[in-house]
């Protein structure tokens, strides 16, 4: 098939006369063509009117039968009898109706826009995965690093104010922490090229990595639970921030402790799953 839809193909295409072959092959062509799209919409509705009009100003009943009776002409009468006996003819256009062209249209009109967000999917996944990736990998070089973090302190008071002047934001930590978690320290890092923070906390023996980072107006970090790598990943986020944690603790404790994190951001953050 060319470019566009021939004239030809339209107009058989609006008067129902395409075979069945030809009708996929269009339908495929008008799927990702809005030219042709609405070209096939504009013929449509041009045959519409132009039959609508037609039938608009076909004289009434009650009138032809006056100006038979006025004309007291036999034969005119005799001729109209026999016209009035004939089947009214249809176009194929009545006789098929507008279903399947509103059918075609619909189909035209509805595969891009489920195609488009069908890609927004397939984007938000893959941005979706980049971030697990990059958070459990940052979580295991925690671990496998012979240095110590950057901020040692178990005292909340000395972390917060440590990350002043080193990001474009502030956050705020909790009060106080579920049983058995414990505040560590912090690194200052970089997830996306964006700063963050690097909160350490460890749940028992477990350590874990929670990462505080602007928000970003992306829905797929919201209530973010996954497996990677022998690694629970939990995220949730508030109007500002998004606060995203990484560790082989017991699901529900990792959930508790980022749940209380998250809590204590301005803003309503919802709990985590």
């Amino acid at each position: 098939m060319t470019s566009h839809l021939s004239l030809a193909d339209l107009n058989a295409l609006v008067d129902g006369e395409l075979s069945t072959e030809k009708l996929v092959i269009v339908d495929k062509h008008l799927a990702g063509c809005p030219t042709c799209t609405e070209n096939t919409l504009s013929q449509s509705l041009l045959k519409f009117a132009t039959a609508g009009v037609g039938r608009r100003y076909t004289p009434p009943q009650q009138l032809r039968e006056r100006v038979l009776r006025q004309a007291q002409d036999p034969v005119a009468r005799k001729t109209y009898e026999r016209t009035e006996d004939r089947p009214v003819r249809t176009s194929r256009i009545d006789r098929l109706g507008w279903v399947p062209i509103a059918a075609i249209l619909l189909v035209a009109i509805t595969v891009p826009i489920l195609q488009r967000n069908a890609l927004q999917t397939r984007i938000a996944t893959a941005e979706s995965l980049a971030l697990v990736t990059e958070v459990a990998d940052q979580h295991i070089a925690m671990l496998a690093a012979s240095s110590p973090p950057q901020v040692i302190s178990t005292d909340r008071h000395t972390v917060k104010p440590w990350f002043q002047g080193k990001l474009p934001f502030s956050f705020n930590l909790p009060e106080g922490l579920p049983t058995d978690a414990k505040l560590d320290g912090a690194n200052l890092t970089y997830i996306h090229n964006q700063a963050v923070a690097q909160l350490l906390y460890s749940i028992g023996k477990h350590h874990v990595s929670v990462f505080v980072r602007e928000e970003r107006g992306n829905q797929w970090s919201k209530d973010l639970v996954v497996e990677h790598m022998g690694f629970h990943v939990m995220a949730v986020r508030s109007d500002d921030l998004e606060v995203i944690a990484v560790s082989d603790v017991e699901p529900s404790k990792l959930s508790e402790l980022l749940n209380s994190i998250g809590r204590s951001q301005v803003g309503t953050l919802r709990d985590a799953r």
